[in-house]
């Protein structure tokens, strides 16, 4: 668009610092829209340690408004939709304040378009005051529906019961989020074929948006030291690394499983690997797993020397839905990289060639154990998974399916 557009972008979480899946998205369609458009960005702090980064997001958008969101009051707020039909995500996300900014934003400027970022920032267009037109262009990322039931059949009850009724009521309000967009993306082919399925209403206004990755930031350096070579553990290990944010159950079910299930196994060949799990926010699950053999980091301040230095990167997720930034990023590095089956199918990578697929603790045992036996395949699988993130994952050809709906729009004219 050569004129340049007023937008309102709503993410559920602040888009900086790209540390974690969401927020590495988020933060480069961020990105791209500011350097074609002035936005509006209406977001939520739900952690402490990112108030450090305003600056840094407001010198890429200075129009920002950010809400502060506790999470143990926002569990509670959510409780209050078991008393209506509402999915408990709505309420997890519903605030006052922001809501008034959004109102106060559309009044004062006219938009051109809205843009949301999960499917639970919705709900501030379309409670917004006076605002029945507004283009809405939808990024759900994931069928988010999908995820909760997924979840309730990995839990009991109630738990199990509680999750069952989320992806329900969470579909019944994607369905209608999708019915008021003018577009709604996922970020691959699989996800946006389920969702035309459950929603065959909107089929035709649903397409793909897929992740990417800076491959020039996630490179291989020669002068970057190894972050293993100052630990107790033995200097002749192996580590095997898991990268992620680790209050986060998918990626907790994950290493949980790795270390009890697939670890001992490989142990018993390679008596050196250690296991590195790599990422802010461990929870007690994931610090109780920590041994002589199993080191939890926490936030390390660049997971790239952990990637670089790893024997393996894996990524056993059992429960995962779309590209996972965390493959992308090993990929780029030029590791091997040894993943979950869902995982695989979800990048357009060659099986086996560019990257490892995996289906169940045995079938990890053996391509791991292989890939330690050939270290020279074992390069060269991360090298073709480096050519195959180069060539396929870029960030700003992606994003530029978004703007060819945005040019449908007029620009704004005399804003202030």
């Amino acid at each position: 668009m050569a004129t340049m557009s007023n937008l309102l972008y709503l993410v559920h979480r602040l888009p900086y610092p790209p540390n974690k899946g969401d927020k590495v998205r988020s933060y480069h369609l961020l990105k791209h829209l500011s350097q074609r458009h002035r936005v509006f960005l209406g977001t939520f702090v739900d952690d402490p340690a990112d108030e450090a980064y305003l600056d840094t997001v407001r010198a890429i958008c200075p129009d920002l408004y950010v809400a502060r969101l506790n999470p143990r009051t926002a569990r509670l707020r959510s409780l209050t939709g078991l008393l209506t039909h509402q999915a408990l995500g709505l309420r997890y996300y519903r605030d006052a304040d922001l809501q008034a900014w959004v109102n106060q934003t559309l009044v004062a400027h006219k938009m051109d378009a809205a843009i949301v970022f999960s499917s639970v920032m919705a709900q501030y267009v379309s409670c917004a005051s006076g605002n029945t037109i507004l283009p809405l262009l939808v990024d759900f990322v994931d069928v988010d529906s999908a995820k909760w039931t997924q979840y309730a059949a990995s839990h009991k009850w109630p738990l199990s019961w509680l999750y069952r009724r989320e992806g329900a009521r969470m579909l019944a309000y994607e369905r209608a989020v999708a019915a008021r967009a003018q577009r709604s993306f996922f970020v691959t082919e699989n996800e946006t074929a389920l969702f035309r399925n459950m929603a065959p209403e909107s089929a035709h206004r649903v397409g793909v948006i897929s992740n990417g990755v800076d491959a020039d930031y996630f490179s291989p350096d020669p002068a970057c030291a190894s972050p293993f070579t100052d630990t107790d553990v033995h200097p002749e290990q192996m580590p095997l690394v898991f990268t992620g944010a680790m209050d986060y159950w998918p990626n907790i079910d994950a290493v949980t499983w790795f270390v009890q299930q697939i670890l001992p196994l490989l142990r018993q060949t390679w008596p050196q690997l250690c296991f590195y799990i790599v990422g802010r926010s461990p929870s007690p699950a994931v610090l109780a797993l920590a041994s002589s053999v199993v080191v939890v980091t926490g936030t390390v301040p660049d997971i790239r020397p952990f990637l670089q230095h790893a024997a393996v990167v894996v990524a056993p997720l059992r429960v995962a839905r779309g590209i996972q930034n965390k493959i992308l990023e090993a990929m780029a590095m030029a590791r091997p990289v040894v993943a979950s089956q869902s995982c695989v199918e979800a990048i357009d990578a060659r099986p086996g060639e560019e990257l490892i697929s995996a289906a169940e603790a045995t079938d990890f045992v053996r391509e791991i154990d292989a890939l330690l036996k050939a270290p020279v395949r074992a390069a060269a699988v991360g090298q073709s998974g480096r050519r195959r993130v180069v060539q396929s994952y870029s960030w700003d050809a992606h994003l530029g399916r978004l703007d060819e709906h945005l040019s449908d729009q007029s620009p704004a004219q005399g804003n202030a």
